[in-house]
């Protein structure tokens, strides 16, 4: 079976809650899986110099302008939250416990988490919340809080930051088709042409 597609993120970009709602849709007709695996985009940022689209000149306001105007494309509930961005780490530590045990589980975990973040204006960013989000899915609220501040989880989220930059990831989302990179929720229709094509 060919390799998953796999896809980099992190729960505070708006422009990975957009890629969220269309990537498996998009690889599935290929035959394809997708490996969802969020990150410390502050960590890329970091490797990489950038910074926080929000905290740019010029690039700030039109990319508020444009995640509103991708929204009401996509048809998708979305509101920039506040406070903007947050630091992801629980859901980020929770998730990677969770698909060590049941990788759909922990996908389905994930879209809650983007949606409580952009449609519904909750902060992630709390241990309280991220771990709220899992009880509608039957996840115990006590062994998800447990697990995202086990050290096992904080160093595997750090661990899988640090492998996504060695393969070159610096942004959210980033998707890697058998190596080859793509960055951004407007590249997901070279994802699908790359897929079509094997490669060009």
């Amino acid at each position: 079976m060919a390799a998953p597609v796999e896809f980099y993120f992190d729960f505070a970009s708006p422009y990975g809650f957009f890629a969220a709602q269309e990537v498996d849709g998009l690889v599935a007709p290929f035959g394809r899986e997708v490996a969802w695996k969020p990150i410390m985009i502050g960590s890329a940022f970091k490797a990489s110099g950038n910074l926080p689209l929000v905290s740019q000149p010029l690039k700030g306001e039109y990319s508020r302008h444009d995640w509103e105007r991708l929204a009401r494309l996509m048809d998708v509930p979305y509101r920039l939250p506040d406070p903007f961005p947050v630091p992801a780490l629980p859901p980020s530590r929770a998730y990677w416990w969770l698909e060590s045990k049941d990788k759909d589980l922990a996908k389905s975990y994930a879209r809650a988490v983007y949606l409580a973040y952009f449609a519904e204006n909750m902060n992630i960013s709390s241990l309280e919340v991220a771990c709220a989000l899992g009880v509608p899915l039957g996840i115990d609220p006590d062994e998800m809080a447990a697990a995202a501040q086990a050290p096992e989880w904080k160093a595997r989220l750090k661990d899988e930051t640090e492998a996504a930059i060695a393969k070159g990831v610096f942004g959210s989302p980033f998707f890697l088709v058998d190596g080859e990179g793509f960055w951004g929720a407007d590249r997901l229709w070279m994802v699908r042409a790359w897929l079509e094509k094997g490669g060009w």
